[in-house]
């Protein structure tokens, strides 16, 4: 009797647990028949868009290919260009749209020009005298129709500036973007190289080891990009290695991808050792972009002392000259503002767009690695078809008890969820901030405006000139600039210094990790093996991919995750090179090696780079504290005694003459906005050199700008 009962029990507890499989089961397929229909109506405006889309390319096609295709002697090297840009377009149909809407806008100037000359010919009205042309009474009837001629050209000028520009940057648009991959192929080749040789080490085939360089486009970059046109030649044009190979070298934009190409078709053929040849370009790579580095920082250099000569000494120079010659009533004041409100910032800013440009090496955050285990950790939305719905009355209609318990089940988890994310927030608040150190603005800027404004608004009825308001606000612009920039500066400064951190003892831990598996360990007993050793930040990462590890996730998409964590080049290309590795033959002890090589060699580059850069942030510091002593020594001397000269002068019943308007407090204030100016441009003109980041140079800005307003308010 106790064993039936026991059946019976066992057999409801099976029902019962089926049952709750169906209803769930029912939800999800409910929940993706909701969600086929969402991406369905998605993809529908996406397909009716890209329609639109293709018209537009394919109508100028339709009335200027016939033309277009008589000349094609003339676009000869178009279509290689359009090649190496990836642009996926004939040289016809390009060329056709160039020709069509530099047409139309053509017509556009056309009209905006007619509409220029109406408004200044007839409303505005012409002067009397435009040029220095003098006519004889003969030819004096042409002034009648200078109207005219003045629409005309006007037109003809808006018509052809339009129309040449548009039909301009259609042309020049494909060498640039070839341009721009190829910078990029130079500059991901050497570390592509070194994947190709670690691999091909591993005894991978050759075209395996293109097939997976293929799939890291998110690392390599446009080298991966490169490489996938050669597997596609391979795959859907049925051609052989060597002719894929030789197809897309020939068109490619970089000549270093080239030659390593036609090289290895070279090695190929005799039987010589493709591993061996890989490590020798690897070398030769990063060789040459050592030197390159080298030529770089000679660059920065030159550009460091042009900036100190042009926007340092050179603004100091005309600044006490402007002044001195407007105290002696012989000039005017505003060239001195215009080298301190406009040159200053504008020359300090197109150094820092100058620098951010040519510099090679930082390459930004790389993109997020893929892994196979997708977790979401998003708040699901309450379906539509799930939303309660009311009569007039105010009730309930068309509700099942199915619909009730799904929402249940909705709202419960969404509950949980947001509690999970106000857990994390409590625990760690700063941790959106020290991700991305500029969403501190979303606090700082609100309070540096109420901190500005409140005061403001308080003491206007007692600031009656304009001086006495700019005298008091100055030090309510200089605390609201703190406000701002401290917290975003130090936040900024603790991720970096943990990345640097981080990215110091990566190779460390790459090498340990080759020594274990060199003694028989797996790469998942090793990571083991260092989460329980391992301290410091580098520890605490290394704890974490070992609790992915333990709660069920694979190896690759553990250290995928740590990656993408980190976000830094060197990280992600080493933990791509590994994970691949691992994927093909699981013996990755010799990859460790080369990647940790690699990391290495990227480590001392960039402590090159910091190194030959302290010297001109050096200069940059003391260039400025001259600029600043300089200031505060015609303040404190020869403004101040020009001051009680003109003071005597009026005590004695004397005019003053030019001493008479002499304002000292002017002069101060502008000296102390020079400062200020002086200090913010020079320090993110120092971060951009030193580090490659004008974040970085908020904390040379903030102790710049502390340094020169310290000076004008405590000892001026």
């Amino acid at each position: 009797m106790t064993e039936n009962n026991s059946l019976e029990k066992k057999d409801e507890h099976v029902e019962a647990l089926v049952s709750s499989t169906v209803e769930k089961t029912s939800l999800l397929v409910k929940l993706k028949s909701k969600f086929s229909d969402s991406t369905d109506n998605t993809s529908y405006s996406k397909e009716k868009a890209t329609t639109y889309f293709n018209i537009l390319k394919k109508m100028p096609f339709a009335l200027l290919g016939d033309y277009v295709q008589e000349r094609k002697d003339k676009y000869e090297n178009l279509q290689l260009q359009l090649f190496q840009a990836r642009i996926p377009l004939s040289y016809d149909v390009y060329v056709s749209n160039a020709i069509f809407y530099s047409l139309l806008s053509c017509v556009f100037g056309l009209i905006i020009g007619i509409l220029i000359a109406y408004i200044s010919i007839y409303v505005v009205g012409l002067p009397e005298s435009m040029t220095k042309l003098e006519f004889s009474y003969s030819n004096a009837w042409i002034l009648q129709f200078r109207g005219i001629f003045v629409g005309f050209l006007m037109t003809v000028f808006f018509a052809a500036s339009l129309g040449g520009g548009v039909y301009g940057m259609f042309m020049l648009y494909p060498r640039f973007q070839a341009g721009e991959r190829k910078g990029n192929i130079d500059r991901q080749l050497p570390y592509a190289v070194t994947f190709m040789y670690a691999l091909s080490k591993g005894g991978m085939n050759i075209i395996e080891v293109f097939r997976l360089l293929s799939r890291s486009g998110s690392t390599y970059g446009e080298v991966s990009n490169e490489v996938n046109a050669i597997i596609r030649e391979m795959d859907y044009f049925g051609h052989d290695m060597k002719t894929a190979i030789s197809n897309i070298s020939e068109r490619s934009p970089s000549d270093r991808f080239n030659e390593l190409m036609d090289n290895l078709i070279t090695i190929i053929d005799s039987g010589g050792s493709i591993p061996r040849y890989f490590q020798d370009k690897a070398e030769q790579y990063l060789l040459k972009t050592s030197i390159d580095e080298k030529g770089f920082l000679e660059t920065l250099g030159l550009l460091a002392e042009s900036y100190v000569t042009a926007f340092v000494a050179g603004p100091l120079f005309i600044i006490i000259m402007g002044v001195m010659m407007a105290v002696m009533g012989s000039g005017s004041e505003v060239m001195v503002y215009a080298i301190i409100y406009a040159v200053l910032p504008i020359g300090s800013l197109m150094f820092v767009v100058m620098i951010s440009i040519i510099t090679p090496s930082e390459m930004g955050e790389p993109e997020l690695l893929p892994t196979r285990t997708i977790l979401d950790h998003g708040i699901p939305d309450l379906p539509s078809y799930l939303e309660p719905i009311y009569d007039e009355a105010g009730e309930l209609v068309n509700e099942t008890e199915e619909n009730t318990r799904d929402r249940a089940y909705y709202l419960n988890f969404a509950k949980a969820k947001k509690s999970l994310s106000v857990r994390k927030f409590v625990k760690n608040p700063f941790d959106m901030v020290m991700s991305n150190p500029l969403y501190s603005l979303v606090v700082t800027i609100p309070v540096a405006i109420l901190v500005l404004v409140i005061p403001y608004w308080s003491n206007l009825d007692s600031l009656g000139t304009t001086a006495q308001k700019v005298g008091f606000i100055d030090d309510y612009i200089v605390l609201t600039l703190f406000i701002v920039m401290i917290p975003m500066a130090l936040f900024h400064e603790i991720r970096s210094r943990k990345k640097k951190h981080l990215e110091r003892n990566f190779p460390d831990f790459l090498k340990k990790l080759a020594s274990t598996n060199e003694t028989g360990m797996t790469l998942r007993d090793s990571i083991k093996l260092m989460a329980n050793s391992k301290s410091g930040h580098l520890g605490n990462e290394i704890r974490m991919i070992w609790a992915d590890i333990s709660w069920g996730m694979n190896v690759n998409d553990s250290l995928i995750r740590f990656a993408n964590r980190l976000r830094t080049q060197v990280i992600a290309r080493s933990l791509t090179l590994i994970t691949k590795a691992n994927e093909s033959s699981g013996d990755v002890g010799e990859v460790l090696l080369v990647a940790a090589h690699d990391a290495a060699s990227e480590q001392s580059m960039k402590r090159e780079r910091a190194m030959s850069m302290m010297i001109y942030i050096v200069i940059i510091y003391i260039s400025f504290m001259v600029f600043v002593g300089v200031i505060y020594i015609i303040s404190t001397t020869f403004l101040a005694e020009m001051a009680a000269a003109g003071e005597k002068m009026a005590e004695s019943g004397g005019a003053g003459g030019f001493l008479g308007n002499f304002d000292l407090d002017a002069y101060i204030r502008l000296f102390m906005h020079a400062s200020l100016i002086q200090g913010l441009s020079s320090g993110l003109m120092a971060g951009t050199m030193g580090e490659g980041s004008v974040m970085s140079g908020l904390k040379h800005s903030i102790i710049m700008m502390g340094i020169g307003y310290l000076i004008f308010t405590v000892f001026v």
